[in-house]
């Protein structure tokens, strides 16, 4: 099936790393940075996956923009993202969009990523060496289940 992973990793590259694995092993995944391809085609993708890491308990502003803007209707999507505090609600914000767009949700996948973010910073971060490498493992499975 014709993929594409649409994905915004920013700060310790804890996301990217799990895509990265992904690509590596299936090389038709399509990776594409919000950050450096605002304006990306998703049209001829049947399949699309949203990654993120969690910024202040959310998805990241821009890929939830990106997602309003250019995801294309009535695909298949699934989720994947790390986070450093424990899991939450961070996936209101990015599900809302994929709804307006008719997607239907076929997975998703977290794990732990190291986070410096605001107050965790003056302790030096949480989520020390994470995502481990049964985490990146675990993300490669779950894309090779969807």
């Amino acid at each position: 099936m014709n993929t594409a992973i649409v994905y915004y990793s920013q700060h310790h590259g804890n996301t990217k790393k799990l895509l990265d694995a992904i690509a590596a092993a299936d090389p038709s995944v399509t990776l594409i940075d919000v950050a450096k391809q605002p304006d990306a085609d998703l049209s001829v993708y049947e399949r699309i996956g949203l990654a993120s890491g969690i910024y202040f308990s959310s998805f990241a502003k821009p890929l939830i923009a990106f997602a309003e803007a250019h995801l294309p209707e009535n695909r298949e999507v699934f989720y994947i993202y790390t986070h450093g505090a424990p899991v939450g609600g961070f996936l209101k914000g990015i599900r809302v969009a994929a709804a307006q767009k008719n997607c239907r949700e076929i997975g998703v996948y977290h794990c732990l990523g190291f986070d410096t973010v605001g107050p965790f910073k003056l302790f030096g971060g949480i989520a020390k060496g994470h995502p481990t490498a049964e985490e990146i493992d675990g993300a490669v499975s779950f894309y090779r289940s969807l």
